[in-house]
């Protein structure tokens, strides 16, 4: 089969919420339904080769059927990966079926356009390595049989799997949108929460470095303020143009801190029409929590979920379970001043930072973390979730992604030996090398080596074997928050009828 036998479907609004239900978020870069489920949703897409915000995507094709998701999952959990690989190794008629798979994934993505960032790296390990199933199965479900040798195979071993009943309920939901500006960076969600579950319809990120010099001159600075005033406008128009029936933006550690924080505020009223609420440090990780158990199942409590920010760190101990979630009396909360900008500014004077910086800066995160124990029994913790930039780019980097894929990241178990392993890495590393890693977002260059140390310092105190990384924290919280005041607020002011 060539490229131009493909017979893909336009994308549409039903496409879209399809897509959404499955995955829990927006698609990125969605252009076509490359496949459908024989339950009639789409279970791959054909994405841009750059998404919207100019990010270079090379995974042309993405699996989006849940279910079928999951299978993989498993399969590449009981070593298929690895007997595969082998086989390419001794089977040359193999090794060229799969290395023709490879010359078709790129001569597809080239039809819908060029992508310099990536030429001659396609998807899944090809041309010679077996990386990710997920992405063979969707190239072979996309191409059709008989063009992605070990994408079919895998499809012959899920021949059994429920293909025929819907893997995603379709259903619009409250329509909230959450801000979060932090130290380092803004983010926005847009979502549709619906039982209990938020569906993104926009999640994005920048970093302004509104808190850059916060430490040592207790004001947002000017350069700072345009910054993040510039991001808010673009947020304002999207947020407009998508409706939202709440919007609520919050800001954390770094205006806190600032003597001029009435400025920030001001402008943030003035250009999205929302007074900014300058949370404190424990309703920042209350919501952390409930955002970062959202979309979880974790087996062991209690749990303690960290969020390592620009400016401070938050700690939350609390039960895993719907009830305990829920019950904020059995929860231990507290914030302490170890973020990845505060201390990389506070210490790193060189690049890499010398040793004698690495010891100031262990030295004042561990003095923290002892009194964030003093406030909650961290070593109490049966799972450690972490949660924001820094332990999310050190999960991709132990995965050995190729590319940023929340959700391969999210969920992931990442080792106490591979964090630690990372985070020496990291901070041997010239500003160079750390730009060159490729799940790296540019604006956390210069703070992931001081951000790794937290990270890597939290789970060395808690005794943790492991770390469960989380793409959901304060954003869904906040999102998860709003949706249930405005159902409130709905059935409070809806008639009851006659009886």
């Amino acid at each position: 089969m060539t490229p131009a036998e493909l017979s893909p479907e336009p994308w549409s609004e039903a496409d879209a919420a399809a897509v959404r239900a499955q995955l829990g978020r927006e698609a990125r870069g969605a252009v076509e339904v490359a496949h459908r489920c024989d339950c009639g949703l789409p279970d791959v897409v054909t994405t841009s080769p750059t998404l919207p915000d100019g990010s270079p995507f090379p995974t042309t094709f993405y699996l989006t059927c849940p279910r079928l998701a999951s299978a993989i999952s498993t399969l590449e959990s009981v070593g298929v990966m690895r007997a595969m690989q082998e086989r390419l190794g001794q089977d040359e008629l193999l090794a060229q079926h799969y290395r023709a798979a490879h010359l078709d994934y790129l001569a597809r993505r080239d039809a819908l356009g060029p992508l310099p960032e990536a030429e001659g790296v396609s998807a899944g390990g090809m041309p010679d390595r077996v990386k990710c199933l997920h992405a063979l199965v969707a190239h072979s479900l996309a191409a059709g049989p008989g063009v992605n040798p070990l994408g079919d195979e895998v499809l012959t071993m899920l021949a059994g799997t429920d293909r025929r009943t819907p893997c995603a309920t379709v259903t619009r939901g409250t329509r909230v949108a959450a801000i979060d500006c932090g130290t380092n960076s803004i983010r926005l969600l847009v979502a549709d929460v619906v039982a209990g579950a938020v569906q993104d319809i926009e999640r994005t990120m920048e970093i302004v470095r509104l808190g850059e010099g916060v430490d040592r001159t207790g004001r947002l600075s000017d350069a700072a303020l345009e910054r993040t005033f510039a991001v808010v406008d673009r947020f304002a128009l999207k947020v407009a143009e998508l409706r939202p029936s709440a919007v609520r933006f919050v800001a954390t550690s770094a205006s806190r801190d600032a003597a001029n924080r009435d400025v920030f505020v001001a402008g943030v009223r003035d250009r999205l029409g929302v007074a900014p609420e300058v949370i404190s440090g424990d309703e920042e990780a209350r919501l952390s929590f409930a955002g970062a158990l959202s979309g979880l199942s974790l087996a062991r409590s209690p749990v303690l979920v960290f969020d390592i920010g620009g400016g401070s760190t938050e700690f939350v101990l609390g039960d895993a379970s719907p009830a305990g979630a829920s019950a904020s009396a059995s929860r231990q909360a507290t914030s302490v001043d170890i973020g990845c900008v505060r201390m990389a500014e506070r210490h790193f004077r060189h690049d890499p930072p010398l040793p004698a910086e690495v010891r100031a800066a262990r030295d004042d995160i561990d003095a923290a973390i002892r009194v964030a124990s003093g406030r909650v029994q961290l070593r109490r913790a049966q799972t450690l979730v972490g949660v924001a930039g820094t332990v999310t780019t050190v999960a991709a980097m132990a995965l050995g992604l190729a590319e940023y894929d929340a959700g391969r990241i999210h969920g992931a178990v990442v080792e106490a030996a591979d964090v630690h392993r990372i985070t020496e890495e990291l901070l041997y590393m010239t500003r160079e090398r750390r730009a060159a890693v490729p799940v790296m977002h540019p604006g956390r260059v210069d703070v992931i080596a001081a951000g790794a140390l937290v990270l890597s310092a939290i789970v060395a105190y808690c005794g943790a074997a492991s770390v469960v990384a989380g793409e959901h924290d304060i954003l869904d919280g906040l999102a998860l928050e709003l949706a249930t005041r405005a159902d409130q607020a709905a059935a409070e002011a809806t008639p009851l009828g006659p009886q």
